[in-house]
């Protein structure tokens, strides 16, 4: 398992210099500079700016020094910052985005789950149009309408939650909601399919001849085999709540790498996008990895390929 794992790291590592290398050259092929929004400069202070950055070289040697800088563990400056180098931005920010996506994660499981369940349990009753809708209502409405209707009725109306900032526990309810309502409703909609699929087969009516009740049935033989599909997206699903929570974080004024980014793409500030853009690529291979790790644990089926590193049903 341990040489399972460090085969896949190192299989991920092409897939982060590739998201790195695409994203660097995007960028520099975007008309513009990090510093065309300043004030006008005189010709010879911004060839003095460009040259302290590197920027006066051509891109394949600005791409190998910041290459040579990433593999030393160091990021850069941030242009737009003055005196903050990236690294030291996400270690500051990095921790709120990752507190604020496991929340999220955490309301997406907690909702998305037992609204699946409800569902394929009343399958084509009341109960399972129901949640069907509110699936379906979750997915279709974007997290900063959820987050302004939350702020809107909890913070301005009913005065219990506070409407921003990032303080105290009570401070991330609402985020996270908003953050994580979305997903559930795609967790709940993928949860009520494959359990339907598993309810449909074989050990299953043996179950039922038994004699089991139909909860332990749902709960104990159905859930364990319909899991497989929801830990596989679950994986990338939480490295995106993680650092794609831009809008929640700006709309509820949280000091996470949101922030940052938002400002980054403004202001053209190169480093901070590559910084925050390595983050989530490092955090996707991850939590690729541990998926199928998990996979492997709920399904022994499962088994390693010794040439791709990757799993497969056997």
């Amino acid at each position: 398992m341990l040489g399972y794992f460090f085969k896949r790291v190192l299989h991920g590592l092409p897939v982060i210099l590739v998201v790195a290398t695409l994203t660097f050259l995007i960028l520099r092929m975007v008309p513009g500079g990090p510093f065309d929004r300043d004030k006008k400069l005189p010709p010879e202070i911004l060839a003095n700016i460009e040259a302290k950055y590197h920027l006066d070289k051509p891109v394949l040697e600005q791409y190998l020094h910041y290459l040579g800088q990433v593999l030393q563990g160091d990021l850069g400056p941030s242009y737009k910052y003055v005196g903050r180098n990236v690294s030291d931005i996400l270690l500051e920010t990095f921790p709120v985005s990752l507190t604020l996506g496991l929340c999220a994660a955490l309301v997406t499981l907690c909702l998305g789950i037992p609204a699946g369940i409800l569902a394929a349990a009343g399958r084509d009753t009341w109960l399972d149009r129901f949640f069907i809708f509110l699936a379906t209502l979750g997915i279709s409405l974007p997290s900063f309408v959820i987050g302004t209707l939350l702020i809107l009725v909890f913070s301005h109306q009913l005065h219990w939650l506070p409407p921003a900032l990032w303080e105290g526990p009570r401070h991330v309810l609402m985020p996270a909601f908003a953050l994580g309502a979305g997903f559930a409703g795609y967790i709940a909609r993928l949860t009520r399919s494959t359990l339907l699929d598993v309810m449909d087969q074989d050990f299953i009516r043996t179950a039922r001849a038994k004699g089991l009740p139909e909860s332990t049935i749902m709960l104990k033989h159905a859930l364990i085999n319909a899991a497989s599909p929801v830990v596989s997206v679950m994986g990338p699903l939480t490295a995106g709540l993680v650092v794609g929570s831009f809008v929640i974080e700006y709309l509820f004024s949280i000091p996470g790498m949101g922030n940052y980014f938002i400002t980054a793409v403004t202001n053209r500030d190169y480093p901070l996008i590559m910084g925050v853009t390595l983050v989530y690529a490092v955090l996707i291979v991850l939590a690729n990895i541990v998926v199928d790790l998990i996979y492997m644990k709920l399904d022994p089926r499962v088994k390693l390929l010794d040439a791709t590193g990757s799993a497969k049903r056997t």
